[in-house]
């Protein structure tokens, strides 16, 4: 039997994210995946502004940026857009990649920091005890066993994880078929994503940057028939009917047809168990939410159970359900009133979307907030009676003498930023100082704002001790 911290189930990007965080604290985990070899498949394309903070603040947004094209917004129905230009983050749109550019970058991630990433192996039970779990798994060379502390199930749609706890995945069928595709468009659209939908299909367009063009195309035709494979014709005439000319379409490299599914488990964790990513939540791809959800999924979980191995009060780890599982809702029912639109098949309900969406993309607060939700900059957690008005914020990329928020969080734990005139402090964990106006702020690995207030007053210390394994084992990382 071997022994670890931490078993992941699943290497895709939230397993890998997940595990890279534990072994940059100092965690010993091993990921578990059932696949022998990395996918060379892409069903995902995006990564959003926020999900481009959390890896900036890892080291790893310079690494990612330059495999894709920044699109600058989307355009939809026809002339209306939303634009995230004006998004407060130094990412302001949305960048288009294959996901197994994000694959490769979190699994050498997780590998560079210590995390071990074992192939081929299919887990068959889970043993909850009082002290860990035991993990079984079938390997080409037979069965293996490992024990942990705790597992986390980040095994997608098909969860084994989530079944073997026997978590529920209540929700519905959306799209019975729907297709992917990778295509070379030789009179493309500008270099901005584009949707449109008609009385009876939608095309989504996202440009690569090089010439290709990840394609997500429907036609009512199909629904009744959700085993039908799209030709590359069929693919063209959707296009044709919902944009107005196929663009050139040229070579299909990869195509693949999938269901949409709304669907979420009642809880994230299940005693030791946790589940993240896909394994936890489905929904529509209106949006591209579903990796980047879970990647920041795997994020706030991940520093919690650090802390906890090192020490934490073991109530941390519920506030992983309490933050993430209204996160997974919001995205779930944004998405799907998406797809609804979409498809919306009366005349008279197609005329009042686009009108609707085109006044309502021209009022400032509405375009921000839209922007925000969709890119996750204004995702927030909530906060208790009493706390300051910015906790539970995420914080943004502060300016800090001798840099920036982001840069100074890539090694982990927490970061205390004092105020420009304060007076310094002892604290057990990383100290920096603000060059702009506003409060001390104790954010946390995640980038979310923990406390806020005056750093003099020394309150800050109690939420350390709270959310950590207080002073003598906060941040051991520490140089």
């Amino acid at each position: 039997m071997e022994s670890v911290d931490v078993v992941v189930v699943g290497a895709g990007p939230s397993g890998c994210m997940l595990a890279g965080e534990l072994a940059l604290a100092g965690r010993s985990v091993a990921v578990l995946e059932k696949h022998s070899a990395p996918s060379p498949l892409s069903r995902a394309f995006g990564v959003h502004a926020r999900t481009l903070e959390v890896l900036d603040s890892r080291g790893l947004a310079d690494r990612l940026v330059p495999t894709g094209a920044a699109s600058p917004g989307l355009s939809l129905w026809r002339g209306a857009e939303l634009r995230l230009g004006k998004l407060p983050s130094p990412f302001p749109f949305l960048l288009v990649t294959p996901q197994r550019n994000v694959d490769d970058l979190l699994e050498a991630h997780a590998r560079e920091h210590g995390a071990t990433v074992v192939r081929g192996v299919t887990v068959t039970g889970l043993e909850q005890h009082e002290d860990g779990v035991v993990v079984r798994a079938d390997t080409a060379d037979g069965e293996r066993t490992w024990k942990a502390s705790y597992v986390v199930g980040a095994d997608g749609v098909h969860s084994a994880v989530r079944d073997l706890v026997g978590q529920p995945f209540p929700g519905r069928v959306l799209l019975n078929s729907i297709t992917l595709a990778d295509a070379r468009l030789e009179e493309p659209p500008r270099g901005i994503v584009t949707v449109n939908a008609v009385k009876d299909c939608f095309a989504f367009l996202a440009p690569f940057g090089d010439g290709w063009f990840r394609l997500i195309v429907w036609d009512r035709r199909f629904e009744d028939v959700p085993d039908h494979e799209m030709s590359e014709d069929e693919v063209r005439d959707v296009l044709v009917r919902a944009m107005g000319t196929d663009y050139g379409m040229g070579e299909i490299r990869w195509k693949s047809r999938f269901r949409s599914d709304e669907r979420q488990v009642p809880e994230y964790r299940t005693g030791r168990v946790f589940l993240v990513g896909d394994a936890a939540h489905v929904h529509s791809p209106a949006g591209g939410q579903g990796m980047n959800t879970g990647i920041q999924d795997s994020l706030n979980l991940g520093w919690k159970l650090a802390a906890v191995l090192g020490g934490a009060d073991e109530a941390l780890l519920d506030t992983y359900h309490a933050e993430r599982h209204p996160v997974g809702r919001l995205v779930l029912r944004s998405s799907g009133a998406t797809i609804r639109m979409m498809t919306i098949r009366p005349w008279l309900g197609r005329k009042l979307r686009e009108h609707g969406i085109s006044t309502l993309l021209r009022l400032p607060k509405f375009t921000a907030k839209a922007a925000g939700m969709f890119s996750g900059v204004g995702i927030s957690y909530r906060r208790e009676a009493g706390d300051h008005r910015l906790v539970g914020r995420r914080a943004g990329d502060l300016p800090l003498r001798g840099g920036r928020l982001f840069e100074a969080m890539r090694e982990g734990g927490f970061q205390l930023v004092l105020e420009r005139d304060a007076e310094a402090v002892d604290a057990p964990v990383r100290v920096a100082r603000r060059l702009d106006d506003g409060p001390a702020l104790l954010v946390r690995p995640d980038g979310y704002i923990a406390w806020a207030g005056s750093s003099a007053s020394g309150s800050w210390r109690s939420t350390v001790d709270r959310l950590t394994a207080g002073p003598a084992k906060v941040d051991q990382r520490r140089n």
